[in-house]
């Protein structure tokens, strides 16, 4: 079986931390590095629900997505929900190893994850990382829908294949517009509004749209007529939990190590109901 030491070294190799953001907190939090791993659980949330999930499997090593500490703590204290999460995981040794900006920025990344999960034709990044010479790499990607489709249908087939959520997706824009290329950002895009104008697509699906920047994305129709698909931030990047799981089982396998990859379907997408206004707009 191999060490964790060995385990994290492929998975940095997949997502080196250097390519992370220089905010972003990624890489081990908790982990013995000479212990044995068999088996692992992959998540988006590192959460007591995720790591409780995990005890029960009998996992040596969870994997999420977003943080525990993105801004840093001077204490592991049990009295505070994360320090629960740490005291769970040390006491029943499940090591703990974080991919975030550097996920979403590889090659395969987050959004190829949810481009894949909708069917949809990478062509390229949406913001590319200038130091890849493959241009393969970089934030969000620019996609073809074939055969095109309206925006509503677009949005019908995003809320049958991603995970089910109490939102759903939301619509700004002409809902029977024909959309031939999307830009599509797991996690929140509505800092890339520059971005996707610059892109030329006819659509943009992302996550955490907030009022003010979409009220003026749309106001601004006469020079970007396109439309917004916004999904549950959870949704969007529960795909790559699949999409990361199949690359270590590749890696397993090449290695000889026979590892037993396992992807958490608990949500943990914080909202939990939904109740739509009577007469509101389909």
């Amino acid at each position: 079986m191999p060490r964790l030491s060995e385990v994290i070294a492929a998975l940095e190799n997949l997502w080196p931390a250097e390519r992370a953001e220089s905010w972003d907190a990624v890489g081990t939090v908790v982990g013995e590095p000479d212990q044995e791993v068999t088996r692992i659980l992959f998540a988006v949330d590192p959460v007591q629900e995720i790591v409780d999930e995990a005890v029960k499997l009998g996992a040596d090593l969870l994997v999420t997505h977003h943080p525990l500490y993105l801004r840093g703590t001077t204490t592991v204290a049990a009295s505070h929900f994360k320090g629960r999460v740490v005291h769970t995981l040390i006491k029943n040794d499940i090591a703990l190893h974080v991919a975030h900006t550097n996920a979403d920025s590889a090659d395969p990344g987050v959004s190829d994850a949810l481009a894949g999960a909708l069917d949809l034709r990478v062509v390229r990044p949406l913001v590319p990382d200038p130091t890849d010479t493959s241009g393969r790499r970089g934030l969000g990607r620019v996609c073809e829908v074939d055969p095109p489709m309206t925006v509503r249908e677009l949005a019908a087939r995003a809320a049958e294949r991603l995970p089910a959520t109490a939102q759903g997706i939301r619509v700004a824009g002409d809902p029977e517009a024909t959309v031939r290329t999307i830009a599509v950002s797991g996690g929140s895009g509505d800092s890339l509004f520059d971005q996707v104008r610059a892109s030329g697509v006819d659509a943009f699906l992302t996550a955490d749209l907030r009022h003010h920047p979409v009220s003026e994305f749309i106001a601004d129709r006469a020079h970007s007529p396109l439309a917004l698909l916004d999904a549950a931030h959870w949704a969007t990047e529960w795909p790559w939990c699949e999409l990361a799981a199949a690359q270590l089982d590749e890696i397993s396998d090449r290695h000889g190590w026979d590892l037993r990859v396992h992807v958490s379907r608990t949500v943990t997408d914080p909202w939990t109901s939904h109740s739509p206004s009577p007469g509101a707009p389909n």
